[in-house]
Parts: structure tokens; sequence; C-alpha cells
């Protein structure tokens, strides 16, 4: 199972990443200003992600 794991910077902004079950980062997000911001992208990936398209340019 993925975990979400949410992070603040140095700077103060706020990011994730989405770790697979052996712990390995496979997603990671932008910068954003507040948490409730990155808690807001957080959810829009568990919604959006099982239908995503597949762009194959590995043939390019």
């Amino acid at each position: 199972m993925g975990t979400f794991e949410l992070k603040k910077s140095e700077s103060g902004k706020f990011h994730f990443n989405l770790k697979a079950g052996n712990g390995q980062i496979v997603a990671t997000s932008q910068m954003y200003a507040s948490k409730e911001s990155a808690l807001n992208g957080i959810e829009s990936v568990r919604k959006n992600a099982p239908d995503a398209k597949l762009e194959d340019l590995s043939e390019a």
C-alpha cells in the first residue's frame, strides 16, 4: 500500500511525496504555500490518478 508523506521545507512551504509499499518515492508534488493547499493536492491525486492516461514517449 502506498503512503503520502507531507513535508515542510526550510522556506516554510509544503510538498508531498507518494511512496510505494517498498518505501520508494514514485511521485513528488510541487511546492505549496500552505499546508491546506498541499492536503488538497493529495486529495486530488487520490481522486484523479485511477483514471490517468498513459502517454508513452519511450519510442519518440
